[in-house]
């Protein structure tokens, strides 16, 4: 007899996560032990420090009230709505419920089995992980060493790697590969290559791979005399044919190609000599899916000759980024690759614009990246952020080397521009004359904003304080880098400056955890996971990394070296490396998704594990602000 309430109950679950990533016949098995629980409008569902139930909970219908009591004091911290879950503390810490869940309406409610549930979090590692990120929204100290790696448990686009995924891809074949018969003659083969344009032909039998020739043997075994033209194509076949199965890997190619000393293999059915060809892989073909390897690229920029050929290896980067994240390779190792590839662009640009000038620079100079580019985290194409420095000159020479470097930086942005790195809105690039400056006007400048800090100055500037080496001469980057760090030594105001600038940034949450959007505007009801969430992990680092004198850029290695300066504080800042690689993964993807700079999220577009996936980065977020208020007493300015 056909169970109909439980085929009900998994019409309802199949649809939400983490339900929707268990196979049928299991989601079958939860639904056929699923507890309904009805609760009139205020009523207590359990108690804060309730001992744990044998169930957790997911809302059928209505809505339920979280809260908590501190200080005797009642406090609401969320109202959760159709197919959210709560009621996570038994399943994952098996502890007393840290708060008190009561019915915000008439509401029913579905209780998980936690026994039937603890093997399918072994068995399915994705509900683990994300029935440990809902869990921790809801954690009041996601980070401390009781929970320590649960929060991001699982999460391996957040750990480390310095592996190229490349030779893991399905190797790319063609699929109409040229054949033949063994019994016809060299030369009708040799017309029938040259008619369709390919280096090889397979001689097959019904299909079934006998061999193959290749334009190497023509040229060695029939161009040297050694065999006649009119022999048939079995003389000088290689036999037998290499074979691999249609998944072969880039990796298995490569590998097959060397073992075997053969520049095509051929793709059949099963794999072996002995089905039917389905293609033909040439060593040509891995050279093209190199062509999505970093390596290639950076080759290929090297010898660039005009600015559109650098926009095609962009987009190519763009491509690779896509396909890293596809095959979850962590984004540290993604934040690595693209910015070498971006570099190597801008080095490459500036180089193309000196040529044009047809004029060396007169004096040493660099070229620094800002912003995103500076802290080597910049993986979309978003606006380009750069200044100019160089050597100092006597007065009477500075107009003319000016004026050269001036020109030399407008060529460079304009290709830049070209290249897909739009101009700054903020014109904070090296075409600005503001920013294209000798290295003692520069000490002057970072001497005024750190000496005589304001909030509009702190706003103009902080974005300078993340300068990186790209170009030119090292020895002046050092120069100015050392006497920035020497002026901020011991200037706490400069850094309480910088407190209350990051401070003034409106939080990603609202009092019921709601998402804070635009209100007006192009991307009104939208998300702006730029400032509100990416921006202050990024400027908090910024601000402990100049406090601790670090010579630090990218955000995540100011993190993981904070966390050895203050090993009391390891845990907080390895939560705030980790929110800030899943946002910036987050930001990525999004980006790719909708082909712009991915600041902008629709969040009603967004599924319920991605929203809780954001969600569990807020915590460090809010915490982190604290911290910066607590040590640089940001409430003294006023």
């Amino acid at each position: 007899m056909k169970n109909t309430i439980a085929e009900r109950i998994y019409d309802f679950l199949k649809d939400y996560p983490p339900f929707n990533l268990i196979s049928k016949a299991t989601l079958m098995e939860v639904a056929r032990n699923v507890e309904i629980q009805y609760f009139e409008k205020d009523a207590i569902i359990f108690h804060q420090d309730d001992v744990p139930h044998e169930h957790f909970y997911i809302i059928n219908q209505g809505s339920v009230r979280l809260y908590r009591f501190v200080a005797n004091e009642k406090q609401n911290l969320d109202i959760c709505d159709e197919g959210d879950l709560f009621g996570l503390r038994p399943l994952i810490m098996n502890e007393s419920y840290l708060m008190g869940a009561a019915a915000n309406e008439e509401v029913i409610l579905y209780g998980i089995p936690l026994r039937l549930f603890h093997d399918i979090i072994t068995d399915y590692p994705k509900v683990s992980q994300f029935l440990i990120a809902s869990f921790a929204t809801n954690t009041r100290d996601p980070y401390s060493a009781e929970h320590k790696g649960k929060l991001f448990a699982n999460v391996a686009s957040i750990r480390k790697s310095y592996n190229s995924f490349a030779e893991a891809q399905s190797a790319k074949y063609s699929k109409n590969p040229v054949t033949c018969s063994s019994e016809i003659t060299i030369q009708v083969a040799c017309l029938f290559m040259a008619e369709a344009k390919v280096n090889s032909i397979i001689v097959a039998e019904n299909n079934i791979p006998m061999g193959i020739i290749t334009d190497k043997d023509i040229l060695t075994k029939v161009g040297t005399g050694a065999f006649s033209i009119l022999e048939k194509v079995s003389t000088i076949m290689t036999s037998p044919v290499i074979t691999f199965p249609e998944k072969i890997t880039v990796a298995e190619a490569q590998i097959a190609i060397l073992k075997h000393k053969v520049s095509h293999i051929c793709i059949t059915k099963d794999g072996s000599p002995q089905t039917e060809i389905v293609g033909v892989l040439a060593d040509h073909d891995l050279n093209i899916v190199q062509g999505n390897n970093p390596t290639f690229l950076m080759r290929e920029i090297k010898y660039a000759k005009d600015v559109e050929t650098l926009r095609h290896i962009r987009v190519q980067a763009s491509e690779l980024t896509s396909a890293y994240l596809e095959q979850e390779i962590p984004i540290y190792f993604i934040t690595k690759v693209i910015s070498e590839i971006n570099t190597a662009i801008t080095k490459r640009i500036i180089k193309l614009s000196i040529a044009e000038l047809g004029e060396q620079p007169p004096v040493a100079y660099t070229w620094l990246a800002m912003g995103s580019q500076g802290r080597r985290e910049q993986l979309l194409i978003t606006d380009q952020d750069n200044a100019l420095v160089f050597e100092n000159v006597p007065e009477d020479q500075y107009p003319k080397v000016k004026e050269y470097f001036l020109n030399l930086s407008t060529k460079v942005t304009e290709k830049l521009n070209t290249v897909g790195f739009e101009y700054c809105p903020a014109n904070i690039m090296a075409s600005n004359p503001k920013w294209c400056i000798s290295l003692k006007e520069w000490k002057k400048q970072f001497k005024d904003w750190i000496n005589h800090p304001t909030l509009d100055k702190i706003l103009l500037s902080i974005i300078f304080f993340d300068f990186e080496y790209i170009d030119g001469d090292q020895e002046l980057y050092h120069q100015m880098s050392d006497s920035v760090f020497r002026y901020i030594a011991d200037k706490e105001i400069f850094l309480r400056f910088l407190t209350k600038a990051t401070l003034n940034n409106a939080a990603p949450l609202g009092f019921f955890k709601q998402f804070l959007v635009e209100q007006d505007g192009e991307h009104k009801d939208q998300f702006d996971i730029k400032s509100r969430a990416i921006r202050p992990l990024v400027d908090a680092a910024r601000i402990f990394s100049l406090h601790h004198n670090l010579k630090i850029n990218s955000t995540i290695a100011r993190y993981e070296k904070l966390m050895e300066i203050e090993p009391q504080n390891s845990d907080f800042f390895e939560s705030c490396a980790n929110a800030f690689k899943i946002l910036l993964q987050f930001r990525t993807l999004q980006g790719l998704a909708n082909n712009d700079s991915g600041k902008f999220v629709d969040i009603n577009s967004l599924s319920k594990a991605d929203r809780l996936k954001l969600k569990s980065c807020f915590k460090p977020i809010k915490n982190i602000q604290e911290s910066l208020n607590n040590r640089f007493n940001s409430g003294l300015i006023s």
